[in-house]
Parts: C-alpha cells; sequence; structure tokens
C-alpha cells in the first residue's frame, strides 16, 4: 500500500481519482496536502485527456478536516503568517470550485470541518448513508472562515446559522435535504454511484461542460470575488492569533473544556 499523502490516477474513460491517503489520521489535512491538492488540480486542468475528477479519501473517514496538530503550530505563528498560510487554502478552495472539469465528491465516515469545504466546492456530492458532518471550528475558538463562501453557496445562510454555530453533527439525509449532497447511497454501493455519475459526465462535450460550469458561475455573480477570499483568510488569521482561539485549541489538546476569556463581541471584522 502505497504512503503517499495523495493518490492518483487516470483510468481509460479519462476519468481522474484523487484520493487523500491519511488514513492514520482520519484524511485531515496539513499545510503538505494544500500544497499537493493545489498541484495535482493544477495538472488535471491542463491535461485534456481528464475529462472528469473524483475525489475521494482511503480508509474509514472522508476527512477529519484541518490536521490539529498542524493547527496548533499555526497558532504559534504571528497573523501575518497565518494570513499567507489561510490565502493557501483559499486558493485550493478556489481552484477546485473553479476547475473547469466536472468534480464529484465521494463520502465516507466523518466529514468535518474544512472537508465540508472541499465538499462544497465539487459540482456533485455523494455520501454514504452513514457518513457524519460536522462544522466544528466554534468548538476551537475559530470559525469555519476560508470554506464558508463555498458551504454557504450550497446550503444557503439559514442552514449555516445552525450549523456553524452550533458545531452539530449532522447526517447524510440532513446533508441531502439542505443541498450539501446530490445522492445517499449505501456504504457498499458508494464507489460505484461515484464512478457512474462520472461516466456519465465524461461521455459529454468537454468544451460544453466548461461552458455549463462558467455559465453557472456567471449567474451567480462570479461568485466568490477577490475581496471576499481575502477577507475570511484575515478572519480566520485573526482568530487563530487571538485569546479565544488559543484557548480553544489548546483545551482541545489538553483534553479539557475550554475556559473562554472575556472579549468584547460583536466586534469581529469579517
Amino acid at each position: 500500500m502505497s504512503t503517499s499523502p495523495l493518490l492518483f490516477e487516470v483510468d481509460a474513460n479519462g476519468i481522474a481519482t484523487l484520493s487523500l491517503n491519511r488514513p492514520e489520521v482520519g484524511n485531515a489535512f496539513n499545510d503538505q496536502i494544500i500544497h499537493a491538492l493545489i498541484d495535482h488540480l493544477k495538472a488535471i486542468e491542463n491535461d485534456t485527456s481528464i475529462r472528469c475528477l473524483i475525489l475521494r479519501s482511503e480508509g474509514k473517514h472522508f476527512s477529519a478536516g484541518a490536521d490539529l496538530n498542524w493547527m496548533k503550530s499555526m497558532a504559534a505563528y504571528d497573523f501575518d503568517h497565518n494570513y499567507q498560510d489561510a490565502l493557501v487554502l483559499s486558493k485550493l478552495m478556489d481552484n477546485l470550485y473553479r476547475l473547469n472539469k466536472p468534480t464529484i465528491a465521494c463520502v465516507q465516515g466523518a466529514a468535518f470541518g474544512g472537508a465540508i469545504g472541499l465538499i462544497a466546492c465539487c459540482d456533485i456530492a455523494v455520501a454514504a448513508t452513514d457518513a457524519r458532518f460536522c462544522l466544528s471550528e466554534v468548538k476551537l475558538g475559530l470559525c469555519p472562515a476560508v470554506i464558508s463562501p463555498y458551504v454557504i453557496n450550497a446550503i444557503g445562510p439559514r442552514q449555516a446559522s445552525r450549523y456553524f454555530l452550533t458545531a452539530e453533527v449532522f447526517s447524510s439525509q440532513m446533508a441531502l435535504n439542505m443541498g450539501l449532497l446530490h445522492e445517499v447511497v449505501d456504504a457498499s454501493a458508494l464507489s460505484t454511484s461515484a464512478l457512474s455519475l462520472a461516466s456519465m459526465a465524461a461521455a459529454n462535450g468537454p468544451e460544453a461542460m466548461t461552458a455549463c460550469k462558467k455559465l453557472i458561475k456567471r449567474v451567480n455573480d462570479d461568485f466568490p470575488d477577490k475581496n471576499l477570499q481575502e477577507d475570511t483568510a484575515k478572519l480566520i488569521a485573526r482568530l487563530r492569533v487571538s485569546a479565544e482561539g488559543q484557548e480553544g485549541i489548546g483545551a482541545f489538546f489538553e483534553k479539557r473544556s475550554p475556559q473562554w476569556p472575556l472579549s468584547n463581541q460583536g466586534k469581529s471584522n469579517v
């Protein structure tokens, strides 16, 4: 079995599969994985033989989101370092969202935090019936800043109001109902379902599909704009270095309940 953190293959029909391969940490992603994903997406963008991309993961879980050891190390850096780091994650999300080929997320197990951003950036998402989802950032004194434009675009502000603020776990059926997913299937049929969707897309005109993707984004006001990407990167950078973010991440690693510091609520400049 390969020890590479990312697996990549392309079948005879031009269907590419990009797999997160860190099952020992629930396929959590760090800066190394983010940069590698960006590089792979750039290569896929420029490869005319590739007709469709399936994004999936090895092992039990789709992704636990950001690697908390990486997050812990980032919390020790200053605002500017965190801002530049967050811009790289923003670039990954935007590149996935704007990829010139159809993208399909194939989701099993847990999809937490930033993993929901990856799902929301894909054109189509299918999950196993027992998959679980959570926007857990507020538990750490943070918020799902960089992924928020894509997640809110997928599920709407009303649903985001609940799940951003409660950080509760929700089911595949709920994710389907709110628009994050297109299809929920038995775990044994997950790979087959994703491949079937990819095969349908791969049979279509590649230029026409690229035009469809651009049209959807044009009708949606060329979402998201550059200012929004920069603002969300600044927001998460500020929260990471804040007293609340430091306490939330520290409490997680110390396996205790956070003691949130007193702060001036309502003064968050997004």
